[in-house]
């Protein structure tokens, strides 16, 4: 099915629009604004939930499956980089530069069009479009909180810049506060124990530390020390030392799993600050596997956190754009890179049309 010029232009001046309307974190109420009106003046109804936006682009069928696709609006601070201002969208040599263009401007916009492709096409599944708030920084008012709101999904596809590769598993990250006791007293004298010391011997167990399963695609779970603290002057022996984990978990497991293998190893009390940010994968079998393998569609796991870490269902990500473009300064997306996403998405939505018609 051919892709309508009017549908690309009006992506680009979305992303323009967006890009010049400032979004950072937990402030994006005005390019949620913008994205409800873009639906406005297409005649496509949505719902509005904080600063979270979704639509179903036709009438939604309970009998049908249903189908996610998900982005975010909201961007992380500019940083002192920059040379170009970050809140005005400059077009040069085939780019398209400002905050947000690429990450995840670019694979929001296109997943708007492709979405908008859709429209009074009879599809065997249910197609919602989510734009997302509190991406940058997982949120408790992002898509955590309009989960309960939407049908379940067979699949969420999410939009961020992969190069239109398919991230088929993803990281999740888990932050330990670990404290060590000991017991206080005088460094002239003999006497305390120093939970310094104590803390050390957990510290070269972290060095070394190798969880015992290993990922096909996200290879090894790896944890690393990042902060310490101890002691409060120079002539007491410490009675506590505290430090801080940081815990990339592959698809090999629950962050549940790998923080029980850690508290077996160390002699520090252990906490996580949150159990939220899972990893992820795509089940054995799933159908869209079946459809990156028909698309010739390369197949990866992503060291990168997004909105896959809050979804509780089978997902994906792809979209384009390059993921080392993100956070940096004069951040930019090719115009031609829109295009191709928005064909992407579209081709890859109706390859999984046609799957699931052929396997009814």
């Amino acid at each position: 099915m051919e892709i309508q010029t009017g549908i690309v232009q009006d992506a680009i001046q979305l992303l323009k629009d967006l890009i010049s309307t400032p979004s950072l974190s937990r402030k994006e109420e005005d390019t949620a604004t913008l994205i409800s009106r873009f639906f406005i003046e297409r005649d496509i109804e949505f719902q509005r939930k904080g600063n979270n936006i979704w639509a179903c682009i036709n009438k939604f069928v309970a009998s049908k499956p249903t189908i996610w696709l998900n982005s975010h609006h909201d961007t992380v601070k500019p940083n002192v980089g920059y040379t170009k201002d970050p809140f005005q969208a400059i077009v040069q040599d085939g780019k398209l530069f400002g905050l947000g263009s690429n990450d995840a401007g670019g694979p929001l916009v296109s997943l708007i069009a492709a979405f908008l492709h859709f429209k009074g096409v009879d599809l065997p599944f249910n197609l919602i479009m989510i734009a997302s708030a509190e991406e940058e920084i997982s949120g408790p008012h992002g898509i955590a909180h309009v989960i309960s709101e939407l049908p379940e999904p067979e699949l969420a596809i999410v939009g961020e810049p992969t190069l239109m590769n398919l991230a088929v598993a993803e990281k999740g990250l888990m932050v330990i506060d670990a404290k060590v006791y000991g017991k206080a007293g005088h460094a002239a004298r003999e006497e305390g124990e120093n939970a310094l010391y104590k803390a050390l011997d957990d510290l070269v167990t972290i060095r070394d530390f190798k969880f015992d399963r290993v990922s096909p695609f996200l290879g090894k779970t790896k944890v690393s020390a990042t902060i310490i603290q101890s002691g409060s002057q120079h002539n007491v022996v410490p009675d506590l030392c505290e430090y801080t984990l940081d815990v990339r978990v592959t698809d090999a497991y629950t962050l549940e799993e790998a923080l029980g293998e850690l508290v077996n190893s160390l002699s520090a009390e252990l906490t996580p600050r949150s159990l939220r940010l899972q990893s992820s994968h795509v089940p054995k079998g799933h159908l869209i596997l079946k459809v990156a393998e028909e698309l010739g569609l390369e197949q990866y796991g992503s060291p990168t956190l997004s909105d896959q870490a809050l979804i509780p269902f089978p997902s994906v990500k792809i979209g384009p754009g390059d993921s080392a473009r993100s956070h940096t300064a004069d951040e930019f997306i090719y115009l031609d890179e829109i295009e191709k996403g928005i064909a992407g998405y579209v081709q890859l939505l109706e390859k999984y049309a046609s799957l699931k018609s052929s396997n009814l």
